[in-house]
């Protein structure tokens, strides 16, 4: 039996290599940008460690504009610090 190969994703606050499965995910659609939880909605993605940390790491270094290509004003990332801290209580 052939062991599957573990998809790898870099965080844009960390620059950490880690599994798909353990980011989360950040998209761009036509409308907004949000966290998606479930890594399937469509969009331009960037991913980011479970932690508001490397949201912070991300926000003063840009790599979440870089990775979206967009700049992302400041109501936006005080949205995404909320969705963390939610998601950090669920772990």
């Amino acid at each position: 039996m052939t062991n599957k190969k573990v998809p790898m994703r870099q965080c844009v606050g960390c620059n950490e290599m880690k599994s798909k499965r353990e980011m989360i995910r950040v998209i761009k659609t036509a409308e907004e940008v949000l966290l998606d939880t479930t890594g399937k909605k469509n969009g331009r993605g960037a991913y980011l460690c479970p932690c508001s940390a490397c949201l912070e790491k991300a926000r003063k270094s840009r790599g979440l504009e870089r990775s979206l290509k967009m700049t992302i004003p400041e109501e936006i990332y005080e949205s995404l610090q909320k969705e963390m801290k939610s998601i950090d209580r669920e772990i």
